[in-house]
């Protein structure tokens, strides 16, 4: 069940490609589609091609309209017009088709037209579909990568072998989602009709400008046959006047010296100007807010795969080929990475387990953790799998309370990973957690009810963006509650814990 139960709706998606990318996407649905749970149907509607798509009981209607290289912006507006107004029924959305990872001239140009017709609002509505069955880039182009950030990240790709339907799942849970961030009842007639309102106006606007900018140089060809009217009468008393010739090259002299002492000034001034700016931007480098995390949990937990996650999706990164990645190897030591996100440096520790089969803390680790996340820590993340909560995970609270303080929990958040593939299927966390075991409710409720889940899986990835973007705005607001401060375990002093971290600097 998906969001807000809108898997029981019927679902209209309109189709933004041109005939080449919708044949493939036809191609590669026929090809991969074919037992008794998933169905597949094409027919016409007007001059509008609907595709119909039958997964486990859910209906989806694809909408296209027909458009060619050679079709006048007047033909493109009527078949767009014609495509919207055949959704009639159902939550409207928009899909770009793209081949092989690859955002050419003709689909911006089909973005601006989407724009243009339907304003910027229909990004909100909006999902990219990559068509992988044959030649995908190496690297997504900047500018995809810009409009996939404008999306939230709505990018799924689809390559037409038996993994098929579980990538349609994936595209289907991510725009369930984008539905309950931006409106269930998806892209309106309201919507569309304020887009127009906004688009005439816009037009007078652009007009009224133009009539301006008519006038503006109406007055300066005034202004300019005005002075040289002036400059005439001025040569005519220059004439007049030639016996005060001499004096007048003498105040002349006196100008220019004086135009010549008063550029010097600026000169300076400009250049103190400049040095004040480049030493005030040194300072803001050097105060860059830093936001230091450790990750705690068991070996096995998915500390390291969700860690990375987090960096990668944080410094707005995308891998085309991230579906190949190696699951990390056991960490074995403690390690620090970081990233510049949005005028901040986000700090991850990740961690061994800290504590032996006999409960006793290793001293050493710890003391290494902490030193790497200074100027920290500022936030303890607690890693938890779904589906997992064993007898060593219900006491993991209890060692860490004996090792940084009864405090601790306050300054923590719980970060759930999910493993398994059924994206579609997968359960809700907040359904998760009000089913879970009363030691893992409890658990969550010593740590202020903060948890969040982040899928660390390759086919996972498509929801991962929001997912970040979520755990990140709470870890920000739990900072913030502290008022920006760190976390004190008066364990050890400020001097140790720096020398410790430049000893760890020196081995590595």
């Amino acid at each position: 069940m998906s969001h807000n139960g809108m898997t029981d709706m019927k679902q209209t998606m309109m189709v933004v490609s041109m005939e080449e990318e919708w044949s493939s996407f036809k191609s590669l649905l026929q090809d991969s589609f074919g037992d008794k749970s998933h169905q597949l149907s094409f027919r016409s509607l007007g001059p509008n091609q609907v595709c119909d798509v039958t997964m486990d009981g859910r209906l989806v209607t694809l909408h296209y309209a027909v458009l060619k290289q050679d079709m006048t912006e007047e033909g493109t507006s009527q078949a767009v017009d014609s495509c919207f107004k055949s959704c009639a029924h159902g939550i409207r959305t928009f899909l770009l088709l793209i081949q092989g990872g690859r955002y050419t001239k003709k689909e911006r140009r089909m973005i601006e037209m989407l724009q243009a017709y339907f304003g910027v609002e229909a990004l909100k509505y909006l999902s990219v579909l990559s068509l992988e069955g044959g030649t995908v880039v190496d690297v997504l182009d900047d500018s995809l990568l810009e409009l996939i950030n404008v999306c939230d990240g709505r990018y799924c790709r689809i390559t037409g072998s038996p993994a098929t339907s579980d990538e349609l799942g994936a595209l289907l849970e991510m725009v369930d989602y984008m539905l309950t961030e931006n409106g269930a009842a998806g892209y309106t007639e309201s919507m569309l009709s304020e887009a127009k309102r906004r688009t005439t106006e816009d037009t007078a606007m652009k007009m009224l400008r133009q009539k301006v900018q008519e006038a503006e140089e109406k007055e300066q060809a005034f202004n300019q046959l005005v002075q040289q009217q002036e400059e005439s009468r001025a040569r005519e008393a220059e004439e007049l006047k030639s016996k005060h010739a001499e004096e007048r090259r003498k105040e002349a002299a006196e100008k220019r010296q004086y135009e010549t002492k008063r550029e010097s000034l600026d000169e300076a001034v400009r250049s103190h100007r400049a040095m004040l700016q480049l030493q005030t931007s040194t300072a803001n480098d050097e105060d860059v807010r830093k936001t230091s995390v450790i990750l705690l949990g068991l070996s096995g937990s998915g500390k390291s795969s969700a860690g990375n996650l987090i960096l990668e999706r944080a410094g707005n990164q995308y891998s085309v080929n991230e579906n190949c990645r190696d699951s990390p190897e056991p960490t074995l030591a403690c390690e620090r990475k970081e990233v510049l996100a949005e005028g901040s440096r986000l700090i991850l520790v990740d961690t061994p387990e800290l504590w032996d089969e006999d409960g006793t803390e290793n001293l050493e680790l710890v003391k290494d953790c902490l030193a790497l996340s200074l100027p920290g820590p500022h936030v303890f993340m607690l890693v938890l799998q779904v589906g997992r909560f064993t007898q060593g995970e219900s006491e993991m609270l209890g060692h860490l309370q004996k090792i940084f303080g009864r405090e601790f929990v306050e300054h923590t958040v719980v970060l759930f990973t999910r493993c398994d593939d059924n994206l579609h299927r997968a359960q809700r966390i907040t359904d998760y957690v009000a089913g879970a075991h009363a030691s893992l409710q409890d658990l969550i409720r010593k740590c202020g009810s903060r948890y969040y889940v982040l899928n660390v899986r390759n086919s996972q990835n498509a929801l991962s963006y929001p997912q970040v973007k979520d755990l990140l705005s709470g870890i920000n607001k739990l900072v913030a509650s502290h008022g920006g401060g760190c976390y004190s375990t008066r364990r050890f002093s400020m001097e140790e814990l720096k020398e410790r971290k430049k000893v760890i600097e020196e081995r590595n």
